[in-house]
């Protein structure tokens, strides 16, 4: 009996709670991603938010046995292309950071890692947002680029072109010139 699926309403609350239970495990996982695609707290807080909402709406959209992550980082990312599209169509509009307490901390430092966390932040809100939802996926989250792939449903290669681009574009925000072109690799070593 393991393996039935049960079709009552008591066996459904059994398995929503399931879901709901993993969805509340992916959370800090869905924030950090959120984070890195909208890069301040409350819009990640408000994307998680409306990711939860969508899922739970729509769960019968998700195929039982499929990786709840994968869909759930699809709901999100989807949700904000929706939001990064209007964003654009109504002019960018920007709100004065909040200043934190440093008190104990060696400014220096602390100014420097914020000016490059910002500079790197602001690099990433100028990339495109395909590329914008690679660099969170797989630079932030750790998603392999065949999960990333099949999260997107793109292949793999154009994963890995996405990311070289984004890389590059970064790179070039924060020296100000180019990246260096990739040393060739010669044919000998390449065959190893």
């Amino acid at each position: 009996m393991g393996g039935c699926v049960v079709s009552n309403s008591r066996g459904r609350g059994a398995v929503m709670d399931e879901i709901q239970s993993r969805m509340i495990e992916l959370l800090p996982r869905l924030r950090r991603f959120a984070l890195a695609l909208t890069g301040d707290k409350d819009k990640a807080d408000d994307l998680v938010q409306d990711t939860c909402e969508r899922a739970l709406a729509h769960l019968d959209q998700w195929k039982p046995g499929t990786s709840l992550d994968s869909w759930m980082y699809r709901i999100a990312q989807n949700i904000w292309v929706d939001h990064h599209r209007s964003r654009k169509s109504r002019g960018e509009q920007h709100q004065l950071d909040e200043v934190e307490n440093v008190v104990g901390e060696d400014g220096r430092n602390v100014t420097e890692s914020r000016l490059t966390l910002r500079a790197v932040s602001e690099g990433i809100s100028r990339l495109p947002a395909d590329q914008q939802v690679l660099v969170a996926m797989v630079c932030v989250e750790g998603i392999s680029y065949k999960e990333a792939a099949g999260i997107l449903d793109i292949p793999i290669g154009t994963v890995m072109s996405r990311l070289s681009r984004a890389r590059q574009a970064l790179y070039a925000a924060l020296t100000e010139g180019p990246m260096p072109a990739p040393v060739p690799i010669p044919a000998t070593t390449r065959e190893r």
